[in-house]
């Protein structure tokens, strides 16, 4: 009665600077007569004594449908169903329990070992672009190779990826390469959103919930019932609000504000983040059942950086996009871009190419200004010295960069705190932090902070 399944949770791996993408399955032994094996893969396992399940076990002690096993990204859920017996794991009877591999966990009186299965390649994709996301880069070609499979399932994708690097525009593809392309697609910047607004925005509200409440609201979750749900900068949102999202993901029900039953959405829901939340999970400032239960496909944008063969691809895209047909990148154009370590990614060449192209309106782009008469457009670097090793010529470069930057764009918004965080793609708390760094702003003395906007931080 075993049902080998191939895939379980598709995933960016790193291997050297470029990412791999990889689809994982797991290896369920049983250490007890009976001996048999199964695969765990794409949909859950359930282990019993009855003869329906995925798994059965001759054990006395097992109940008839005793436990689920479901694949995740970086291990196995391991969920009794009320068994009479017990799943045990560590010596602890459990009623759920992440484990990874390696790990033996105990159905009634049997052992079951789980184990890695094998990880075969998804191979490159022979498309240069997903949606509006563009490259020729193999590692591009990879990741649109995992979104193309993911895209039409209705699986929970969590994009990671450095500010800049295109996760909306990822989203928005998955969205439309879905079922789901035809209904609403509804944002939400979790990094915009005060504590106390987060129920309201996300789940809703009934009228007279609370002081101000003078209408109803049905929430982004109801909003995006029939389609998908991006949550962007998911890393900001507080650990209280991540039980109710995780709660409203496997219920697929959400309870508004002041309402006195949930009401059921069918929402898929896309997460970004530009944050590392597995290490967040390690240090407990991210749930890890959360994080699992969003991290079923698993993706990492590369940075602009690490795929400069992109260059050409992306100009192009970019002006044909704004309806204008430059000749093709190259010579001392091409080489500037090279040079560049583009610490604002695909966002930065964006308005690079703008400025340029404002600069210098010409048609054919060889005779495009990259830089002005008085020396580089703003955003490159002048001087490079050589004497330094890479990585401190890097660093002062990037201080550099990132002290005239939000110079630049603090002054341009009137030192507006959140409009200069809106523009640069960043959380209000990320933003004001790089203030504080390069000097621009004054810490409190006291190192306090209220979150609202203050004097020449507003």
């Amino acid at each position: 009665m075993i049902d080998r399944r191939t895939i379980v949770h598709t995933g960016l791996v790193n291997a050297g600077a470029r990412a791999r993408a990889v689809s994982r399955t797991y290896q369920l032994q049983v250490l007890a007569e009976p001996a048999q094996t199964a695969a765990l893969g794409a949909r859950p396992v359930l282990i019993g004594a009855h003869a329906s399940c995925d798994v059965v076990l001759t054990d006395a002690q097992v109940s008839r449908k005793h436990a689920e096993l479901t694949a995740l990204p970086d291990g196995v859920r391991v969920r009794d169903l009320g068994s009479t017996n017990g799943t045990w794991w560590q010596g602890a009877r459990i009623t759920e329990v992440v484990v990874t591999t390696g790990s033996t966990v105990t159905f009634g009186t049997t052992p079951i070992r789980i184990s890695a299965g094998p990880a075969p390649v998804v191979p490159p994709s022979p498309h240069d672009r997903f949606g509006a996301m563009v490259g020729t880069s193999v590692a591009m070609r990879e990741l649109f190779a995992v979104l193309e499979l993911a895209g039409p399932s209705d699986a929970t994708v969590l994009v990671e990826g450095e500010s800049g690097t295109g996760k909306e525009l990822a989203a928005r593809a998955i969205h439309d390469a879905s079922a789901r392309a035809a209904g609403p697609f509804v944002v939400v910047d979790c990094s915009a959103l005060t504590e106390s607004l987060l129920d309201s925005h996300l789940f809703g509200h009934v009228k007279g919930a609370f002081t101000g409440a003078e209408r109803e609201r049905k929430g982004a979750f109801v909003e995006a019932s029939g389609g998908t749900l991006f949550l962007d900068e998911l890393g900001e949102l507080p650990l209280p609000a991540q039980a109710k999202l995780l709660r409203a993901l496997e219920a697929q029900t959400v309870q508004p504000v002041g309402a006195d039953r949930p009401v059921a959405v069918d929402t898929r829901v896309v997460a970004a983040t530009h944050r590392d939340l597995a290490g967040m999970v390690a240090r407990k400032d991210f749930r890890f059942d959360l994080f699992y239960r969003l991290a079923v496909v698993h993706v990492v944008l590369p940075p602009l950086r690490e795929r400069l063969e992109d260059l050409p691809a992306l100009v192009a895209a970019f002006y044909a996009g704004r309806g204008r047909t430059p000749g093709p990148i190259d010579g001392d154009n091409l080489a500037l871009l090279r040079q560049h370590a583009w610490p604002g990614n695909v966002r930065e060449l964006r308005n690079v190419l703008d400025r340029a192209w404002a600069m210098s309106p010409d048609p054919a782009f060889r005779a495009l200004r990259l830089s002005t008469a008085s020396g580089p457009a703003p955003g490159f670097t002048e001087v490079v010295d050589t004497s330094l090793a890479f990585k401190d010529a890097k660093e002062r470069w990037n201080d550099h960069f990132e002290r005239r930057y939000l110079t630049a764009l603090f002054t341009a918004t009137g030192g507006n705190l959140s409009r200069a965080a809106t523009q640069a793609g960043l959380s209000r708390r990320h933003f004001r932090e790089l203030l504080y760094k390069h000097g621009i702003v004054a810490r409190p003395a006291d190192g306090a902070d209220d979150g609202d906007d203050g004097d020449g931080a507003r």
